[in-house]
């Protein structure tokens, strides 16, 4: 497979800075959750001021991740979310975590993120995993085939279209040789064009082996999916490791790992936050998605032996208390991982919970008011 280029791309752009007394640098994954009684718009204004507020006390990025079909999260459409935030801040990195490639064609994507990076240079960030992000029949939908297969088993191929068209350096005699991702680098180089010619850093994102591995042959970053994949975190990143070829991207491996976390004021009211998120999974793998409960829907309900031993597995790798047991958890996975970030989502019901948890965070890391 070719290399990734992305001669533009520095490391620095890619690696963060641990603020206080933080062990790596940390950030935000947000799902912009709609909880009951609550409307989308709400949940986007409330991943507005949670980007807001990492920007403000040094969080390193702020990604959204692409999810379809699911009435409790609303980021279907990451390059929309991100646009609209990209007005509402200045500094924090924002990004993908991630768009499902296989889904969209990656000159879409091209042209999406060159767009992105118009509107936010020098701070946009483009983490593809190649899941569907939702049921099997929603993907049919989404990609217009049944053939859902070949878009996973397509995904090398489809990386290195999507990175030529970034780089808009496909080789003469191709047949996209003459077709340019806009706004992108041919702008630098038509007449009169001063267009920088810089483009969103990728990232690989997984929760197994294949795009472990993927990034590491390619030199790219990798960040891997810890909240729901937890037992396969720690081979994942070994195997990203033992992979890694420098690249003009990176010289040396760069992970993150995706954490759910949630502080707050005392360990009863963090349990009943968390409990919300619990019980919206567990109707999402049962095949009954809806919105976020209320804590108190999800202290009444009525778990079954089969459903308390699911929810309890859930909760085990969900770091969540007091803020400074909150800390404690983050220190010891970040130790324990040998992760180079920590990038939290904190699931909830209401957006004031979310809030409440990212501040106390910061505060129990000592990372400073901007």
């Amino acid at each position: 497979m070719d290399e990734i280029r992305g001669d533009e791309i520095q490391g620095d752009e890619i690696r963060g800075t641990a603020r206080g007394t933080a062990p790596v640098p940390l950030s935000v994954l947000d799902l912009v959750t709609v909880g009951k009684g609550r409307t989308a718009g709400q949940a986007l204004r409330t991943g507005v001021e949670i980007a807001q507020l990492a920007e403000r006390r040094g969080f390193h990025r702020y990604w959204v991740a692409e999810h379809h079909s699911m009435p409790g999260v609303a980021s279907s459409s990451p390059a929309v979310i991100l646009a609209h935030t990209a007005a509402r801040t200045e500094r924090i990195r924002l990004g993908s975590g991630g768009v499902m490639l296989p889904n969209h064609a990656p000159l879409v994507i091209a042209e999406q993120f060159g767009t992105l990076e118009a509107m936010a240079p020098g701070r946009v960030d483009l983490g593809l995993g190649r899941a569907p992000g939702t049921d099997g029949a929603t993907a049919a939908a989404l990609r217009r085939t049944d053939r859902l297969n070949e878009g996973a088993d397509d995904f090398p191929q489809q990386l290195m279209e999507l990175t030529r068209f970034l780089d808009d350096d496909f080789p003469d005699g191709h047949p996209y040789a003459r077709i340019h991702a806009v706004p992108g680098p041919v702008q630098a180089t038509a007449e009169g064009g001063v267009q920088s010619p810089a483009r969103p850093p990728v990232w690989l994102l997984g929760s197994s082996g294949f795009s472990a591995r993927l990034a590491g042959v390619l030199g790219l970053p990798f960040a891997f999916a810890h909240h729901f994949s937890a037992q396969n975190t720690v081979p994942a990143l070994e195997l990203y490791r033992d992979s890694f070829k420098p690249s003009t991207v990176l010289d040396a491996p760069y992970a993150l790992i995706g954490v759910a976390a949630l502080a707050a004021d005392d360990e009863r009211e963090a349990r009943r936050q968390v409990l919300t998120g619990a019980l919206s999974m567990l109707r999402l793998r049962s095949g009954r998605p809806g919105l976020v409960p209320t804590p108190e829907e999800a202290e009444a309900y009525a778990f079954s032996p089969m459903e308390r031993e699911f929810v309890d597995n859930w909760l085990v790798n969900i770091v969540h208390g007091t803020a400074d047991e909150v800390r404690s958890g983050l220190d010891d996975l970040a130790k324990r991982t040998g992760a180079d970030e920590l990038m939290i989502t904190a699931n909830a019901h209401s957006g004031e919970a979310r809030l409440r948890s990212y501040g106390l965070i910061a505060d129990a890391y000592g990372m400073p008011e901007a």
